[in-house]
This record gives structure tokens, sequence and C-alpha cells, in this order.
């Protein structure tokens, strides 16, 4: 997957979790049924906003969603997943943009693509996504030629651009493809009056998307010695952010003169997640979550990480940084031993279940080496341990996806709830009174 809103799922809340998988799941499987499975290796998480925009216009519909399959990257279960112009629009633009990500890369010989075999065959792969781009484009009123136009002219672009350019002149083709897509969501979803509006916020969004781009590449290009348009163009980090904050801003005033029927979705990605990705690619932003985060000495400091008894290198540390038994002539067997599971005081659920006091819930049995080996091969086979929450195969405890790239933020907003579904905005600074 590939795009600058990533949201993190626990941040989203179940309601927006629900939805956006629901089009993420719709963009994949509108590209397998309109191009074939090798299509959906474009899926990503730009592209589904053209999805997203289009439902939130025109609001619940009949068709507008079907049960898909089970497949393994929802960890085998079946989903209530998009379907209809919304998802095939955003499964044209992916395709033509793809297209000219595997032309750009190609143009630059990176990695494999510098040998001319390889080359020549990714050259007409792009062509074919071109080719399958514009017939599904054209089935829905909409033409991929602009942004085919956009995509040529970014070379030249780039060719001219040199010391005191303007950043903006290289971003403009971008601007220009993404205002289009998001203006014919407008036609698609029948509020017209919306494309103006759309179109302004897809210019923004595309500025971004270069932008961050740019940013997130600098140091890889410098050392790899290829073209940066910040580079490129002497444009600093500090103005770049600068024109990221004003993109921003604009997309949150484009919005405010779009009609929507639930707006929810979009507004949250659009504005919220968005502001996230700026941070993230600008290194201003930390994970509050778990399993990612990070405490003050820069080490991973799970749930807890903000234990108030962890205490300090300064104040010589605390008992109960640790182990809670390790200094305490009280524990049940000794110091340094945790308290036995089994019958105690509090009853025979006191330790570990039974029929007393609320005790911890009885674990599942580790599995051996070689039971475990043989689930944890099926887990990656059916793609589980990457893409959907499963049990750890030795000891069975609930783990995580490993593309879960967690960077939530600790929630500050005081109780903001301008998303609904009693969500937190993440320090929101749009008002409580948005409409969404």
């Amino acid at each position: 997957m590939f795009g600058i809103v990533r949201p993190c799922t626990h941040r989203l809340g179940e309601r927006f979790k629900a939805e956006w998988m629901a089009h993420l799941c719709g963009l994949c499987l509108a590209l397998r049924g309109d191009h074939g499975q090798f299509a959906r290796i474009v899926t990503n998480y730009d592209g589904l906003l053209v999805s997203v925009l289009t439902d939130a216009q025109s609001g619940p519909a009949a068709g507008a969603r079907r049960t898909a399959g089970p497949c393994p990257l929802r960890g085998m279960r079946t989903a209530s997943v998009a379907n209809g112009e919304g998802a095939r629009l955003a499964a044209a633009v992916s395709l033509v943009l793809a297209s000219a990500k595997v032309r750009d890369h190609v143009a630059d010989r990176d990695g494999l693509l510098a040998r001319a075999p390889i080359a020549m065959a990714a050259r007409k792969v792009a062509r074919g996504w071109d080719r399958a781009g514009a017939r599904t484009g054209a089935s829905l009123g909409f033409d991929t030629a602009v942004l085919v136009d956009a995509v040529d002219r970014q070379a030249g672009i780039e060719t001219l651009a040199g010391l005191g350019t303007s950043v903006l002149v290289v971003t403009e083709p971008t601007e220009t493809a993404t205002a289009a897509a998001f203006a014919h969501t407008a036609q698609l979803a029948g509020r017209p009056g919306n494309a103006p509006a759309l179109a302004e916020a897809g210019r923004y969004f595309g500025r971004l998307a270069h932008l961050l781009d740019a940013v997130e590449d600098q140091a890889a290009d410098a050392a790899a010695g290829a073209w940066n348009p910040l580079t490129a163009t002497g444009t600093s980090l500090t103005e770049a952010r600068r024109l990221c904050d004003d993109a921003l801003h604009g997309i949150r005033l484009a919005l405010r003169e779009v009609e929507f029927a639930d707006a929810g979705l979009a507004h949250r990605l659009l504005v919220h997640e968005l502001r996230t990705s700026v941070d993230r690619a600008f290194g201003t932003s930390s994970c509050g979550h778990g399993h990612a985060a990070t405490n003050s000495t820069g080490q991973g400091g799970g749930p807890y990480v903000a234990n108030p008894y962890a205490g300090s290198p300064q104040s010589g540390g605390s008992p109960y940084a640790s182990d809670p038994y390790a200094s305490n002539p009280y524990a049940p067997s000794g110091p340094g031993t945790a308290p036995p599971m089994g019958p105690g005081p509090g009853g025979p659920g006191w330790g570990g279940g039974g029929h007393g006091g609320g005790g911890l819930p009885p674990q599942k049995p580790r599995r051996g080496l070689l039971a475990g080996c043989a689930v944890a091969i099926g887990l990656f086979c059916t793609c589980q341990l990457c893409c959907a929450e499963h049990d750890s195969p030795w000891s069975r405890e609930k783990k995580e996806p490993w593309c879960n790239n967690c960077d939530c933020g600790n929630c500050n907003c005081d109780g903001c709830n301008c998303c609904g579904d009693g969500g937190c905005c993440d320090g929101c600074d749009c008002g409580c009174d948005c409409g969404c």
C-alpha cells in the first residue's frame, strides 16, 4: 500500500474504521473486477479518497455496499465493501497514476528498472494500465486524458526547474490531476454544484501529496543523486512546511463549501488524518498507541509508557519500575516472586478464574515449537501475520498485524467530538460545530 493518508485504525473508531476498510476493499475489488488480479497491486490509500468523497455526497443508496467473500488480507473474513461508481472511478485514477509512477521510476533507472529488459516490461505494463484506466473512466464520464497530460508535462517542468523556481510550479501538474478527480465525484454523486469546491480541495491535496513525497524522499534522493523538487528549486524545509500548512487550511475551507450527505469519514481523512500525515513527514508527531510508543529514553514503552511509578535516573529509580514484587518482603512467596495462580484470600477465583472475585481469565496453553511453526507458516501464507489481527503462533496472545504502523497520537482535545461516533479529533482546530 502507498499514499500519504495512512490513518491508524485505533484512532478512527469502530464506525470510521469499518467505513474506511469498506472503501479500501471496494477499490481493490473494483480493480480486480474491471482489470484482473494483477491490477490490485495499484491499490493505494489516497485513491480511495475518491470513493469516500462520492459516498459522502450521495449518502446511503441501494447497491452502494455488497458483501465480499473471505480474503486473506482480512484474516479470511467476509466484509461489507463499497460497490459502485465511486469505487470504479477510484480504480481508474489509481491505474493511471500508478502508470505514471512506473514510468517515472523507469526514467530514473531505479533499482532493477535500470536493466533494459525489465524496463521494457514495466513500460508495457504502464501502457496497459493507461488504456484500462481510460476505458473505465470513459464509462463513468471521466476523461483520464487530463491525468495523462499532467503526467506528460511533469517531466518537462522538472527539466526546466532550477534554483529560484517556485516549487509550486513543479507541483502544478499533480494539483491539476487531483483537482479533476475530486471534482468528478460531484458529478457521480449528483451534486454538480460541489464541483468547484472539490476541485479546490483536490488542488491543495495534490500539492500536499507532491510536497510530502519530496520531503520524505529528500535524503534518499540526495544519497542516490536523484532529482528532488525541494533540492532542485532550493526550497527549505521551513518553506515546505509553510506551504503544507497553507494547503491544509485551504482544504478545510474548501470542504466547508461542499454539500455532504454524511461528511464524517471525508472530514476525518482530509482534515485530521491529513494533518497527521504532514506532522509525520516533518517528524513532529509521535505515536501514543501502546505497541509503537516510546518513552522519554527513546525505548519502547508499551501500554504503560506513562508509568507514574517508573521514577527517573536522577531519583535513583523506583522499586515499582519493573517487577512489583522485587523488593516486597510481604510477597506471597518471598521477595522477587509473583503471587501464585490459584486459590487465595479472594476465594477460588483470586488467582486464576473460577467462581470468585473477578480473577484473570484462564490462559490458553502455549503451543510447542513444531506446532507453533506450523501455525506461523499458515498465518504467513494467508497474509494474516501482516494484514490481520491474529493469535501468536506460540503464546496465543493477541497480536496486531505487522503492517499496522500505528501513528496515533494521545488524545488531548478535551472531549472534542466534531467527527462524531464519540471519536477524538486529536487537537481539533476546526471547532465542534463543523457539521460532520
